[in-house]
């Protein structure tokens, strides 16, 4: 299948990401002296910004790569949701699974840049697991598009601020299997053994440590898959996949076992890379893309957008040429 030919059946794709909803904020400015009244820069503003981030930045990528994309999470009854719930709009996303809270406010990430360098962040959020009302009521209406839309994947992404609570996902899980709807999952720590029997499990290098508590050495691969083999027998995951940073990336299930070399990149900014690994790696589940292609294409993507200043989506047209360059449609048959 060629890159173009790849590409098309993302597009041909409906998924579906639940998880926490961000929004990114940002203040662009300049630095030219030290505070007097503390050693802190300080930042004049020259502009501000606001993007998607978390589950909404994963859908994003998933939108942008042509998928039809549904988003369910939960923000504030605050100015925040509102300009997330305008975000989505903007870009295409189907949001009829945002629910508002009078509980917790929105989750807000705002990142103070100068000179394509973060000065600081400032994070306002709230993230205790959703009360039982709230997530009997989430939940519902999660469970209400899932059997609505039957997407091609389901992707559950999990920043810790908790709307992925224990019953939550089991539900979800549950469903998905018994409408034979593949399972995508990006973890945080508080969670980390409750998505048990999924498709995908895509923790990165630090989350796999935290994990499971042991020490992994990501520049050994006997390290990295030993610790892959302890995840699947704790959890029964069909699929790993584990972003190993600057060393690349590992993919293993009953018939792959692979280390992919990162691909050399001008990195500008990590952030939301995790966001378009499991966004690409969903859409590779859903197109039906053998586990080794799933961990070329994702490994390739979440490099790319590593090259640019704050968290932004893939671009589908430079992804299919870089995919063309490297040959990556080629792997297929190695």
């Amino acid at each position: 299948m060629s890159p173009q030919e790849t590409l098309a059946r993302f597009a041909a794709s409906t998924a579906m990401v639940v998880g926490d909803v961000m929004l990114d904020a940002y203040l662009w400015g300049e630095v030219s002296r030290i505070s007097p009244e503390a050693p802190v820069p300080v930042v004049r503003v020259t502009g501000r910004s606001s993007r998607l981030g978390g589950a909404a930045n994963v859908a994003l990528n998933l939108r942008a790569l042509g998928a039809n994309t549904i988003l369910a999470g939960v923000v504030g009854n605050d100015a925040s949701a509102a300009q997330v719930e305008e975000l989505l709009t903007e870009h295409g996303i189907d949001s009829s699974g945002i629910m508002r809270s009078h509980e917790r406010p929105t989750t807000v990430k705002t990142r103070i840049i100068s000179a394509h360098q973060h000065v600081v962040r400032v994070d306002e959020e709230e993230d205790e697991d959703l009360n039982a009302k709230e997530e009997k009521e989430f939940l519902d209406t999660a469970l209400h598009i899932l059997h609505a839309r039957r997407p091609d994947v389901l992707v559950l992404e999990d920043y810790d601020k908790g709307v992925l609570t224990p019953v939550v996902i089991a539900a979800l899980v549950n469903e998905a299997g018994s409408l034979g709807i593949p399972v995508a999952v990006d973890p945080k720590k508080r969670h980390f053994f409750d998505f048990k029997g999924v498709d995908l499990f895509k923790p990165n290098l630090k989350e796999l440590r935290e994990g499971l508590k042991t020490e992994v050495d990501g520049k050994d691969l006997a390290s990295v898959r030993a610790a892959t083999l302890a995840l699947e027998e704790k959890i029964g995951n069909k699929a790993s996949l584990i972003t190993l940073s600057e060393h690349g990336a590992y993919i293993h299930d009953k018939a792959t076992d692979r280390l992919l070399p990162a691909h050399r990149r001008s990195i500008a900014d990590v952030s939301g890379a995790g966001d378009t690994v499991i966004a690409v790696a969903a859409l590779c589940l859903a197109a039906g893309l053998p586990m080794h292609l799933l961990a070329a294409w994702s490994n390739l993507a979440g490099g790319m957008v590593c090259e640019h200043v704050g968290v932004v989506p893939v671009d589908p047209v430079a992804l299919q040429q870089e995919a063309e360059r490297l040959g990556i449609a080629e792997a297929e048959r190695k």
